[in-house]
């Protein structure tokens, strides 16, 4: 059974930072895609940020410059660095991972960004 744990939430003030990780394990397959997506209260989950195997990124407009997305294959564990965090970047953030031809997630971590 795939499972994606995530840590490293929490509450931070604005201007802080905060890096989260995500490790998968229960699978010996490949992982291909592995990505952040984030929900805030009242809001539709958006994509924050994918990487590929090879380490191709993808970012939203909104966190270009402030967040990095990184992985280590070795460990099947995706990270995110987030710094000149906002208001804004409140959300549950939830882990994704493609495997053997299924999409996976995590439960999420709660990340606040508050004075």
């Amino acid at each position: 059974q795939v499972q994606l744990v995530e840590s490293g939430g929490g509450l931070v003030q604005p201007g802080g930072s905060l890096r989260l990780s995500c490790a998968a394990s229960g699978s010996s397959a490949t992982i291909y895609s592995m990505g952040w997506y984030r929900q805030a209260p009242g809001k539709q989950r958006e994509l924050v940020a994918t990487i590929t195997r090879g380490g191709t990124t993808n970012y939203v407009l909104s966190v270009k410059g402030r967040f990095t997305i990184s992985r280590d294959n070795a460990k099947n564990t995706v990270y995110l660095q987030m710094n000149s965090l906002k208001p804004e970047d409140t959300a549950v953030y939830s882990c994704n991972a493609f495997i053997a031809g299924h999409y996976y997630w995590g439960q999420g971590t709660q990340v606040t960004v508050s004075s």
